[in-house]
């Protein structure tokens, strides 16, 4: 059975960790860009609930995780209540919100099954 990031537990992550505790310029800089990357996700949840009318948005993957989250993490979101023909619509805005982060975007009800469960048990209500 092919294993996702997902499926990789917190020491398994360290490997993707470039430099380690001792680098602390790498430290730094990893750790500005998760705070941005917390901003950004939020403002996409705003927009998702505002402009979507989707009723929950829940962020998962590695920015949920601060042990997880690396120089390359995307944002992953999943979101409830956005109507099947704006959907896509919804996933074009968010991309357009930050040149730096790539987001994605899905739709909890037309996912595969370990996935949502997933986003359920580790996901992050924004």
């Amino acid at each position: 059975m092919t294993r996702t990031a997902l499926d990789l537990s917190p020491r398994e992550w360290q490997a993707y960790r470039p430099g380690g505790p001792a680098d602390t310029q790498a430290t730094s800089q990893t750790a500005r860009r998760h705070r941005q990357a917390w901003r950004v996700a939020r403002r996409a949840a705003r927009l998702l609930r505002e402009r979507y009318g989707a009723s929950r948005v829940v962020l998962f993957g590695s920015l949920a995780h601060d042990a997880w989250f690396t120089p390359w993490s995307d944002i992953d979101l999943a979101a409830w209540g956005i109507p099947p023909d704006r959907f896509y619509g919804a996933v074009a805005a968010i991309t357009g919100l930050s040149p730096t982060f790539r987001i994605d975007l899905v739709d909890p009800d037309d996912c595969r099954s370990a996935l949502r469960a997933t986003v359920e048990r580790e996901g992050i209500e924004l």
